[in-house]
């Protein structure tokens, strides 16, 4: 007798375990589905109050969702923030179901995840409202160009738009952590060699070409100088 018992031992051991193990099983699966509901709901109220406050028109303007569709995406920047949102909830549902069943190690993970997505949500954010800076200030500059006769203002307006994008792209990288140091220096030392470049060009032989070049831009300053 005391031999089958020693021989169940394990049996009974296991069913222990799996009779514990199912009710946090069960728990965790709805607490799935109750955060697949929960994370449609929030989908579509954030892409609806979006919508609402006329932010897509705004990444239109700005250019994001002309990029995403070249790049073979049919969502738009709106779309893509609703995407983020439901990701948010399932991924905060995920951590509960796991630390439930006593994952810890999966939990840890998914909360790096969780802590990553809204500072992807902040970088498109900056990216959105700066991009349409950026081409506002690019309108800007070209009307003013054209207002007082310089005949290059197209190239000023989408130089003075590019150096806007370049700033907020570094701030949005540097919001999520990529690059960093590396991409700030690279963008420096870029700018530092174009600059070195420009001073060599109007340095060694380039000062009949400024000169034409200024003619250009400022046609009645020159003009006036004459007299």
């Amino acid at each position: 007798m005391n031999q089958v018992s020693m021989l169940l031992e394990p049996v009974r051991a296991f069913v222990e375990q799996v009779g514990a193990f199912l009710p946090r099983l069960a728990l965790a699966v709805a607490v799935l589905v109750a955060g697949w509901l929960l994370a449609k709901v929030a989908r579509f109220a954030v892409v609806k109050a979006l919508r609402a406050v006329n932010f897509n028109v705004l990444t239109e303007r700005a250019g994001m969702d002309a990029f995403l569709a070249q790049g073979g995406i049919e969502s738009d920047t709106t779309d893509i923030f609703g995407l983020l949102i439901w990701w948010l909830v399932i991924l905060a549902a995920l951590i509960i179901a796991f630390n439930g069943l006593g994952l810890s190690s999966v939990t840890e993970l998914l909360r790096e995840v969780v802590l990553f997505v809204p500072k992807v949500i902040a970088a498109l954010l900056i990216l959105a409202f700066g991009a349409y800076f950026a081409r506002f200030i690019g309108n800007t500059v070209l009307a003013y160009c054209r207002n007082i006769g310089i005949q290059d203002a197209a190239l000023l307006g989408k130089l003075a738009q590019y150096a806007i994008v370049t700033f907020v792209v570094l701030i949005a990288l540097d919001q999520v952590q990529i690059g960093g140091e590396i991409v700030r220096e690279s963008f420096l030392i870029v700018l530092a060699g174009v600059v070195f470049a420009l001073a060599l060009a109007f340095g060694l032989g380039g000062q009949k070409w400024a000169a034409g070049r200024i003619e250009r831009w400022w046609p009645e300053q020159g003009g006036k100088d004459e007299r």
